[in-house]
């Protein structure tokens, strides 16, 4: 071990790659021998080598399968296996607020009367920080070029003047969220109906973005700061962000099912040997009772 951490710290270019990398994979692979294969060990001793590997596979999948299960029910499951978190991403940029602009034929029905409250406005504002503002880095530089979205320095360099919601009203979204397993998106042929039924039909959010009046914001020392109003002599733009609902059971759900089938797999191969010694006993048996007399 020692000359292992000798090695990390001078023979390795990126000491990152001993912790956690290295690390990692040391500590997975001795509990699994420790844990497992001790189990393992202990069992064959008193049964066998192949029946120890079969009482030991079904205990393991048999527990997985059951904390799987856990974990894909949980109401929140964050220390687990898990997928993509439910969020935004950016999906169109139009310049001005006329909808009527966009590629998306739900974006150009929206109701510019129909503006969200001042509640759902601000969470779009905190929704759409991370996708409208450059990322900065050390020193305040630009961690990496911004995209035709990144377009302010700050969160507080922009108002979200009005925000509208759109979408998602399919079967799928009013279901209970233990069964929600990811983003489905299938076709809606008429021809399918019940395809159309539990199809997931896209959300969306748009919000109208206004740069921040700089100049109001310049008052003389000692007098209040006015709330942030729109610069009247620049352009608002509109973010369409499609919302993704994530994959966050997902991971679980394929450990249950794969699990599942290996449980199965190991209780079959139970029952398949006991019915051969079944099969072995009664042959023995058979082999050992007397011969009628005069057969």
């Amino acid at each position: 071990m020692n000359l292992l951490l000798i090695f990390a710290n001078t023979g390795i270019k990126d000491p990152s790659i001993w912790y956690p990398t290295i690390l990692g994979v040391l500590v997975v692979v001795s509990a699994f021998g420790l844990f497992i294969g001790g189990t393992y060990l202990l069992v064959a001793t008193n049964t066998g080598a192949r029946l120890a590997f079969l009482i030991v596979g079904a205990a393991l999948s048999g527990m997985l399968m059951l904390l799987s299960t856990l974990w894909w029910t949980t109401a929140s499951p964050l220390n687990t296996l898990k997928g993509r978190i439910p969020g935004y991403s950016a999906n169109e940029s139009i310049a001005g607020d006329d909808f009527a602009r966009s590629k998306i034929q739900a974006i150009q029905k929206i109701d510019p009367n129909k503006k969200l409250d001042l509640a759902e406005t601000t969470n779009v504002k905190a929704s759409i920080d991370s996708l409208v503002v450059i990322p900065k880095g050390v020193g305040g530089v630009p961690a990496e070029l911004p995209n035709e979205f990144q377009t302010f320095e700050s969160s507080t360099d922009y108002l979200v003047a009005a925000a509208y919601t759109t979408g998602g009203e399919a079967w799928l979204d009013k279901t209970s969220p233990y069964f929600h397993l990811g983003d489905i998106k299938v076709s809606t042929d008429a021809s399918f109906p019940w395809v159309h039924v539990t199809a997931h039909v896209p959300s969306y959010a748009v919000a109208v973005l206004c740069p921040i009046d700089l100049e109001a914001q310049q008052v003389p020392f000692g007098d209040p700061i006015p709330a942030p109003t729109c610069d009247p002599d620049k352009q608002v733009t509109t973010i369409v962000l499609e919302k993704d609902l994530g994959s966050l059971r997902f991971p679980p759900f394929m450990v249950m099912v794969s699990s599942g089938i290996m449980f199965a797999l190991f209780l079959l191969g139970l029952h398949w040997r006991e019915r051969d010694l079944q099969e072995l006993a009664e042959q023995e048996a058979a082999d050992k009772s007397p011969t009628p007399a005069g057969v």
